[in-house]
């Protein structure tokens, strides 16, 4: 009998979610090669050297270590960050994730470009701190560590709101993450229990070693692909 996964975990498994990834073949391909998609968002990056970072990077590595981590594509350890506010992005030209008062054909250099103007003098909305809530197949799910934490979060959404010129329709639903890797395939419905297995432990992990994830301030950043996103204006 197949292993039944957890209600977070079913849309990584076969037997639950036949549908092929959504970014396969146009962020990546089935080797694990990470495509042009060029974009620009707002992120923050790990605290490099931090004890939590340290955790981060630990857990991404037990995942690494599992026997099918090759149904993922994993994106490097510098490149780990938490999207606190989604830019636009080369394949998704189109409203309500793109600025209605900027024609769609707009390159993306010339977006971020005026998106570094719009944003110069930003007043940010103060700092605040995240915890990891759940293990996931693709990383981490976090939230603000406190209430106060995930009010100041969805003030810095709502005031980003303004320059970027849009709200996607999730904006107030957002999943805050830290992603590790992407499915190229989805995972073998046998495997889900030690799958769960493994994200129990990586969560009392965090639990014991790192309760809040240390991260950088809020940063404008350009990316060509998802290896990499280069920080050109740090807010607030």
């Amino acid at each position: 009998m197949l292993d039944k996964p957890r209600s977070s975990l079913a849309g990584f498994f076969e037997g639950t979610n036949p549908t092929p990834p959504v970014h396969l073949g146009r962020r990546y391909d089935t080797s694990g090669n990470f495509l042009n998609e060029p974009g620009n968002t707002v992120v923050c990056h790990l605290v490099k050297g931090s004890p939590s970072e340290a955790t981060v990077i630990d857990v991404r590595e037990r995942m690494r270590a599992m026997p099918d981590a090759d149904r993922l594509a994993f994106t490097p350890v510098s490149s780990l960050h938490m999207t606190l506010f989604q830019g636009i992005i080369e394949y998704r030209r189109r409203l309500p994730y793109w600025p209605a008062d900027v024609p769609l054909d707009t390159s993306i250099d010339d977006m971020t470009r005026l998106y570094q103007q719009r944003l110069n003098g930003f007043e940010g909305r103060g700092a605040f701190k995240v915890k990891v809530i759940d293990v996931v197949p693709t990383g981490l799910t976090v939230a603000g560590a406190t209430d106060e934490d995930v009010r100041i979060m969805r003030e810095w959404r709502d005031a980003l709101s303004v320059p970027f010129g849009y709200r996607h329709p999730d904006h107030d639903a957002y999943v805050f993450h830290i992603t590790f890797a992407y499915q190229i395939w989805r995972l073998a419905d046998e495997k889900a229990s030690e799958w769960q297995d493994l994200f129990d432990d990586c969560l009392s992990l965090f639990t014991r070693q790192a309760p809040v994830i240390e991260l950088r301030p809020p940063a404008f950043c350009s990316f060509r692909d998802m290896e990499h996103f280069e920080e050109l204006l740090v807010l607030g």
